[in-house]
């Protein structure tokens, strides 16, 4: 098998022979939908490849290549009437530097589309038989002489756009006047859209479809672009992008057959979709819960590793992605951003909104109340939060898709609460001691010196056994080496915080681990952290409420030990670890091998 990571274009992929995931038979559905059609997913999620489809799909020019193209796909079985009928033109934002000054960034939205309308005029030089106009400040007289020589030879004009708000979501986040003036009165992105629209009744454009991350910056050019329909979370459309696990499923095991794993490791294609399960799946596009997507991106970077190299990557997080904490920032920064975060981190209390925010500008998000969905919505777009639950209420439960997801969040507390380099290196040293040994102490050193007294003991979002486990999960995170999970069902009941090795880096000196953790409050204990800090560990584990909290948590870690190790057999090297928080003062653990 061959698979285009890093690829996009429909036609590579297809005259190449790379895997190709097909969709084609909602072309159809689509042409019923509407002319003027909004597509939201995450980046890197493959709306490029489904905008190259229609490309090629509705193209002219690509006329005599239909049957090679799409003759094996559905939709080359039952061709719609509008096949290969269209001039088409594709902007893609994405390609529009947003670094340089105000004027900058006006001119590089100019030379993209006079750029793409001269390759318009290159592909259609057989049919448009002229050159067509341009000018270097007015991106808009191109646009015109484009649907302009498209109609002269029959033909109305597909317009496909890329990336919308690719260039306007890096301004927004840095540069907020910059991005106000591009979007708001005659600013040229609203200008642009204007345009579109106006040729769209009835004046050359008969198509539009428009991919992006979120409504944001259409709510924002507000009346310059209110005719498109946004089908991005109907239920017709929902995996439109991304993969089934049944598609998931059959790539692992054609990869099993080729590399002759189905006699000498059974288990191979069972343990590589419980990986990618874990780390990629669990996206949902839609108001009703379902079966999850995985990142099409991530899972192509997987199976590329695996057709190449047997094992899954060592980094699983594609470094392609990584930049996306630059939008979990972004939130974290508006009003009540923050307290959102940290919910997404709170499987006992995640975030809850009545409905998803389909038109919400940066305004919305800016003079939001607390209750308000903007920026859960946002974050759902963005592909940082999904779709998990509807409670008794009929409220939208929001979490963390995977852990790849949780990873970004996890590195964005890890900036705040251990934001010096000499902090790092010792926490590193303490938690790849403890990897090995299965020794607490240095690691809790760290805590209890540094970090513990971060928070403050008044806060009650913090004031509980989540805090605990946020710092330990923050400190202890090693995708390299562990999957690690907070909340993980074992026997229909929840450990707190597991680290268990990955399978292709069981064969290194890796320990496999299981924490509880529970919290007493000063109060609880009739101590100040005054009275607190003198006092050895041990003479603190005999405090009658720590003791007991000890005595409970091992009781559960005994449970889980059974579970485990019914999973795992003899693959498992199990250290369980019962940590008690005395407020932020002290902890005091026992470690079982």
């Amino acid at each position: 098998m061959k698979f285009p990571y890093g690829t996009a274009d429909f036609h590579k992929i297809i005259t190449d022979g790379y895997y190709y995931a097909d969709r084609t038979e909602r072309i159809r559905t689509l042409e019923n939908v509407g002319d003027q059609i909004l597509f939201l997913r995450p980046r890197r999620f493959g709306k490029t490849a489904w905008l190259t489809t229609l490309e090629n799909y509705y193209d002219l020019a690509r006329a005599g290549e239909f049957e090679a193209l799409f003759g094996a796909l559905a939709i080359g079985q039952h061709p719609t009437a509008r096949r290969n009928s269209y001039f088409v033109l594709r902007w893609d934002f994405s390609m529009v530097d947003a670094s340089g000054s105000l004027a900058e960034i006006r001119q590089a939205l100019h030379n993209h589309i006079n750029a793409q309308v001269a390759d318009f005029g290159v592909r259609y030089a057989d049919w448009l038989h002229g050159e067509l106009h341009a000018h270097p400040s007015d991106c808009l007289v191109a646009l015109r002489a484009a649907v302009s020589a498209a109609r002269a030879q029959g033909h109305d004009l597909y317009l496909l756009i890329d990336e919308y708000d690719n260039f306007a979501n890096e301004l927004m986040q840095a540069r907020q006047a910059d991005y106000d003036a591009l979007v708001s009165g005659e600013g040229l992105l609203k200008t642009v859209f204007k345009a579109v629209k106006s040729l769209a009744s009835g004046a050359g454009i008969d198509r539009v479809f428009i991919t992006g991350v979120s409504p944001v910056v259409l709510a924002d050019i507000s009346s310059g672009y209110n005719v498109s329909k946004d089908v991005s979370l109907d239920a017709r459309f929902v995996d439109l992008c991304g993969f089934t696990e049944a598609e998931v499923t059959a790539v692992l095991d054609q990869l099993a057959a080729e590399q002759g794993r189905d006699s000498g490791d059974p288990g191979w294609s069972a343990r590589m979709l419980e990986t990618m399960r874990t780390w990629y799946n669990g996206y949902r596009f839609g108001y009703e819960p379902g079966p999850g997507l995985y990142n099409p991106t991530l899972a192509l970077y997987f199976f590329d590793a695996l057709a190449t190299t047997g094992q899954p990557p060592r980094e699983m997080l594609d470094s392609n992605l990584a930049m996306d904490r630059n939008r979990i920032d972004f939130v974290a920064r508006q009003p009540h951003g923050a307290e959102l975060i940290g919910a997404a981190l709170d499987p006992e209390h995640p975030p809850l909104i009545a409905s998803l925010a389909h038109r919400f500008g940066v305004e919305d998000m800016r003079r939001a109340p607390k209750d308000a969905p903007f920026l859960g919505s946002l974050l759902y777009f963005l592909g940082a939060l999904t779709l998990k639950d509807l409670d008794a209420m009929g409220r939208l439960v929001l979490g963390v898709p995977n852990l790849v997801i949780r990873k970004l969040y996890i590195e964005k507390f890890r900036d705040h609460l251990f934001p010096d380099y000499p902090e790092r290196e010792r926490l590193r040293a303490a938690a790849e001691a403890f990897y090995t040994s299965g020794n607490l102490a240095p690691l809790i050193e760290v805590l209890e010196t540094n970090h513990l007294r971060v928070f403050d003991n008044r806060d009650d979002r913090w004031s509980n056994e989540l805090t605990v486990k946020t710092v330990f999960l923050i400190a202890l995170f090693a995708d390299i080496f562990y999957v690690m999970d907070s909340e993980t069902a074992i026997e229909r009941r929840h450990a707190d915080l597991s680290l268990m090795v990955r399978e292709e880096m069981r064969r290194f000196a890796l320990l496999d681990h299981l924490l509880e953790f529970k919290y007493l409050s000063l109060h609880d204990i009739v101590q100040t952290g005054q009275a607190l800090r003198p006092q050895s560990r041990e003479e603190l584990a005999r405090l009658p409420l720590v003791a007991a909290s000890l005595d409970a948590a091992e009781a559960q870690l005994a449970h889980y030990r059974q579970g485990l190790e019914q999973a795992y057999g003899q693959r498992l090297r199990l250290h369980t670890h019962a940590v008690v928080a005395l407020g932020f003062e002290r902890l005091v653990w026992r470690s079982t091998g």
